[in-house]
């Protein structure tokens, strides 16, 4: 066993640096064979589903489970470091230098002599600041900029507040509203060829909608699941305790259990 190795396993507290060493180990030879084997692309879903779960921790108040989460998180980040150092990508500390470079760039209103006294003035320098810096010259560019692999709602509520930046917009949210009933108009009459276009434009409306409301529609969407899920469990328990099961009842028996529990939920 390496001097590095008894180190580690002496120690009862640990730092990043310890974090950055424990990954180069198990990915050296004589290391983990699974952690040697894998690539961005490979653990890429891990990343998405830790940052998940880090936001789940977030959403139920769970310090405990957020204080691990976050370990997982910056777990991926070293993961994905070490295995650009191994290829002469770029290093940890590359990492970290370009990080604090652009909290300090995008920051003049404490480390220069930019004026900004409310956080909507330091957002507007930041989104200034930003444009220059990835050289985005156009509007176009900036939507552009906005992740693809987003989740859909997310990703098209961004771009909505972009374009609405340069005013870009339904003037009220009653405006937008009636985008919806436009488009639904739009599916109901399309056809094999175009119904999922169709369908995509409604979500938008809808999106943009709830962003004149001031609404998250990634949030209202999960509160929405959630609570068609909570139903669901009522109506399954009352058709369970009538003796009956769910598959061998008919949609307009379903609906009408349905119905009964949602009268009682008001």
């Amino acid at each position: 066993m390496t001097d590095k190795k008894k180190a580690l396993l002496n120690k009862e507290r640990y730092d990043f640096g310890d974090l950055c060493d424990v990954m180069a180990i198990l990915r050296a030879p004589g290391g983990c064979p699974w952690d040697m084997e894998q690539t961005h692309k490979s653990i890429r879903q891990n990343f998405i589903d830790e940052t998940y779960e880090a936001v789940e921790a977030i959403d139920t108040d769970d310090k405990t489970l957020l204080c691990e989460e976050l370990g997982d998180v910056l777990m991926q980040v070293v993961f994905h470091a070490q295995i650009e150092e191994e290829e002469k990508g770029f290093t940890m500390e590359d990492v970290t230098t370009g990080v604090v470079q652009k909290l300090i760039y995008r920051h003049p209103h404490v480390f220069a002599d930019t004026v900004a006294d409310t956080s909507d003035e330091v957002l507007v320098n930041w989104d200034k600041l930003k444009a220059k810096e990835k050289h985005r010259d156009t509007v176009t560019q900036t939507l552009e900029s906005v992740p693809k692999p987003l989740p859909a709602l997310m990703r098209a509520e961004k771009v909505g507040k972009k374009a609405a930046k340069v005013g870009f917009d339904f003037a009220t949210a009653e405006d937008a509203a009636k985008k919806i009933t436009e488009e639904t108009q739009e599916l109901l009459e399309a056809d094999d060829a175009t119904r999922a276009e169709e369908l995509g434009d409604l979500l938008f409306a809808v999106v943009n909608t709830a962003r004149k409301y001031g609404i998250s529609a990634e949030e209202a969407l999960t509160h929405a699941t959630d609570k068609f899920i909570a139903r669901f469990a009522k109506v399954e328990a009352r058709v369970t305790a009538d003796g009956k099961n769910m598959e061998d009842l008919s949609l307009s028996q379903l609906d009408a259990y349905w119905d009964a529990v949602k009268e009682e939920q008001k």
